[in-house]
């Protein structure tokens, strides 16, 4: 059996999830120097910001309004996070 690490989410609530992740993952996808809870939140950053993008521009019928809100300051989050748009990040645009 693979050893794990487990991380910790928070929500604004103060209600918590634990994850666990096989050990030595999140090393293996760092940067040099780079400390593992910035490693899983760019992925966390990077997860919600395709979602968001997807549930936008991606499905079948008329998008909310505030859905479109919602994706464009996650777009915001995304640009802020790694100085990138999400659209150059994925190579496409709409």
């Amino acid at each position: 059996m693979v050893a794990t690490d487990a991380y910790t989410i928070e929500a604004p609530d103060g209600s918590t999830e634990t994850i666990e992740i096989p050990d030595g993952l999140v090393e293996t996808l760092a940067e040099a120097g780079e400390e593992p809870t910035t490693v899983v939140s760019d992925i966390v950053v990077q997860a919600l910001a395709q979602h968001a993008h997807a549930l936008v521009h991606h499905s079948e019928g008329e998008t909310p309004d505030d859905l479109v809100e919602i994706n464009d300051a996650m777009e915001d989050v995304f640009e802020d996070r790694f100085g990138m748009s999400l659209q150059d990040a994925m190579g496409h645009s709409h």
